[in-house]
């Protein structure tokens, strides 16, 4: 899936909501505020329009979070960085955000550095949907390159919150995918996450290490964050992988952590898809005991592991077992609006499961108006769509502005873009 420096500048902004995780998907916006009431206003022609008297409202409330991510009360901060987080993670917000990133990177910077655990994990995350709304870009490398190195100090340092370093290998992990440009700073953090998961490896005397359920987790998410980087590895890159982990990760399969073996399973999928992609005869010399070891999980019934742990476990290992001895991907479509996408390959869906990880319930909406998510997924620009269609959706009026409002900006991007290649052929 290539990656693209396009920018990512959104649609019209939200009107004020309660920001709760109940109320953060799209299908829920029209049913927190008194958007129709608003509606009914215009209709008949009011001073103001209520999307510009909502908008007006629902900026000066995030100036208040911003303002309020240095208050002195460690509370206070951490409900304004939750506010920050639901706003980004349901909203596209791109022109208010970026006359104010440099802001709201030092809020997070801050909060990284003196904040406690949960702060610190809220810090994070928003760190991360801070990315997400710049797009990959000049604006987006500016805020990594400077929290980067902070990320990777809370990263490595046992004696940091252990929450707090869960949250920051995910969130590095998907700031990389989105912000990283170099190819060598890529490798230097995906051995930052070599250097956690590795240590739940199978020792060379065959046995294995002790790790307690907190710190699993930490090596689970460091996992899944290198697996999201293997999706933009060179081919040199990727041999050298497959020839120092692949003979490993199976070893993972015999965790007593259900995520961690999931996620080691959905790993080593990958990693077969990617390797066949360079090389359609690829082999592996451990096969027969590979597929042994997938096929007991996806069948497993063992008594002492909960019901739900072994029903999610049999599920996830059929579609891996599937994908080593046949290379096949069980392929979702995935639904948003008017449009449809099919997740088809476990690139495309290590991809998709780190953006959801951050968005939540707003993925839809993202993937509906989001330049840079779009991009990613190679949907192209937003969709303009007749308003017969939009009622069909279901949506309410005012979310059929904001939809329409960001797929006009973007068709005029793309002629612009258009009009200025045009007037530059010939000139030298």
């Amino acid at each position: 899936m290539p990656r693209s420096k396009k920018k990512n500048r959104g649609g019209a902004h939200g009107a004020v909501q309660p920001f709760s995780d109940e109320d953060a998907s799209i299908e829920t916006l029209s049913h927190t505020s008194s958007f129709s009431d608003a509606a009914s206003v215009a209709d008949e022609g009011g001073p103001e329009a209520p999307e510009d008297m909502a908008q007006e409202d629902f900026q000066y409330k995030l100036k208040g979070f911003i303002d309020s991510t240095v208050d002195k009360s460690a509370k206070t901060r951490q409900g304004a960085l939750d506010g920050l987080k639901t706003a980004m993670a349901t909203r596209i917000l791109y022109e208010f955000i970026t006359e104010r990133r440099m802001t709201i990177t030092d809020s997070i910077e801050r909060c990284l550095k003196k904040g406690k655990g949960e702060e610190q994990r809220a810090a994070a995350s928003l760190a991360c949907l801070l990315c997400i709304q710049l797009g990959s870009g000049i604006e987006s490398e500016e805020v990594f390159k400077g929290l980067k190195p902070l990320f990777k100090t809370i990263l490595a340092d046992s004696s940091a919150n252990i929450q707090a370093r869960q949250t920051v290998a995910t969130s590095l992990g998907l700031c990389t995918l989105v912000a990283e440009d170099d190819v060598l700073d890529v490798c230097g953090t995906m051995e930052c996450f070599e250097n956690l998961f590795t240590r739940s490896y199978v020792r060379a005397d065959g046995t294995r290490p002790s790790v307690s359920p907190p710190t699993s987790q930490l090596h689970t998410n460091a996992l899944l964050s290198w697996a999201l980087l293997l999706t933009i590895c060179t081919a040199s890159q990727l041999k050298d992988i497959l020839h120092k982990h692949l003979h490993k990760l199976p070893g993972l399969l015999e965790s007593d952590d259900v995520n961690m073996r999931i996620a080691a399973g959905e790993t080593i999928a990958l990693l077969f898809e990617l390797a066949r992609d360079m090389n359609p005869e690829f082999e592996f010399t451990d096969w027969d005991t590979l597929c042994d070891k997938l096929t007991a999980l996806a069948t497993d019934c063992n008594k002492h592991r909960a019901k739900t742990d072994k029903r999610k476990q049999r599920s996830v290992f059929r579609d891996v077992l599937k994908a080593v001895e046949e290379g096949q991907f069980q392929s979702e479509t995935i639904r948003f609006g008017a449009e449809r996408m099919a997740i088809d390959s476990w690139v495309r869906k290590r991809t998709y499961d780190a953006f959801r990880e951050f968005v939540g319930a707003g993925m839809n909406y993202h993937l509906q108006a989001n330049e840079f998510i779009r991009d990613v997924f190679e949907l192209g620009p937003p969709m303009l769509v007749d308003s017969a269609t939009l009622k069909a959706m279901k949506i309410s009026r005012f979310e059929r502005h904001l939809y329409n409002s960001a797929a006009f900006k973007a068709r005029t991007k793309a002629r612009n873009k258009f009009r200025d290649k045009r007037s530059d052929v010939g000139e030298f």
